[in-house]
């Protein structure tokens, strides 16, 4: 899954590709676009990088 982050004016701004729906694990929902799981970026805040867990999802 690509995805970029920028701080811009004070602003995270995450930019990820969407995917065609897939089942979540559970079943529930279908994931439209997911860092599947936690990753470290180039970003920082404080001298610290930013880790970044997304999941967007729609609900069928």
């Amino acid at each position: 899954m690509a995805f970029e982050v920028q701080i811009r004016d004070n602003k995270l701004c995450i930019e990820i590709d969407l995917e065609s729906p897939t089942p979540s694990s559970s079943g529930k929902t279908l994931v439209v676009a997911s860092t599947h799981g936690n990753v470290a970026t180039t970003v920082e805040v404080d001298g610290k990088p930013v880790t970044i867990g997304l999941n967007a999802y729609i609900k069928p």
